[in-house]
């Protein structure tokens, strides 16, 4: 009897071993940034749809129009947003690889956020690193400092549409910071 109780506490003993190695990941309830995380990324989603898609296949926005899309888009561009309005083929890529690039990774991304899939920490980071630098650094340099015919005339309108897109990849990167990051709260 006493070697099976011994068996049994040894083969325990490994079981918590290995529990404190790689802790158990936090259920979504106790992880409520990654709650937020998931309903922006799923906004996301949607304006990649909306806005992005547009100007990558070539509709024209820069006139009211009918259509609900491409009039959403011109109430947004025709005062805020010029590079958006008429982007130069760099910025066609930049729309372009949001809307075929970012958009189905945001499917997996806020999949991995609800299901607390430590996987996606790689993708998240370079994710995020690209936002920060694409649309961060070079978009709104054009937009606030480029050539006159890309510069903002309103840049309220223009930062509370866009700054949410820099701003939560950064927090997003910060959540990601440290291996296994589902098992902690942020």
């Amino acid at each position: 009897m006493d070697g099976f109780s011994h068996a049994g506490t040894c083969c325990l003993s490994w079981r918590d071993s290995l529990s404190t190695v790689h802790p158990d990941n936090l259920p979504l309830r106790k992880r409520p940034i990654d709650i937020v995380f998931a309903v922006f990324f799923s906004i996301f989603i949607i304006t990649c749809f909306i806005s992005d898609l547009l100007p990558t296949i070539g509709v024209d926005f820069t006139e009211p129009s009918s259509n609900f899309f491409a009039n959403s888009n011109y109430w947004y561009a025709h005062d805020a947003d010029p590079l958006f309005m008429h982007p130069p083929t760099w910025m066609r890529i930049v729309t372009g690889l949001s809307a075929f690039v970012y958009m189905p990774f945001y499917f997996f991304l806020v999949y991995a956020l609800i299901r607390g899939r430590n996987w996606i920490q790689f993708p998240a980071t370079i994710y995020a690193t690209m936002i920060a630098g694409i649309t961060g650094i070079i978009v709104f340099g054009v937009e606030f400092f480029g050539e006159p015919e890309f510069q903002t005339q309103n840049p309220a309108k223009f930062l509370a549409f866009n700054l949410p897109y820099v701003l939560v990849p950064l927090l997003l990167l910060i959540r990601m910071r440290k291996p296994l990051p589902f098992t902690r709260k942020f």
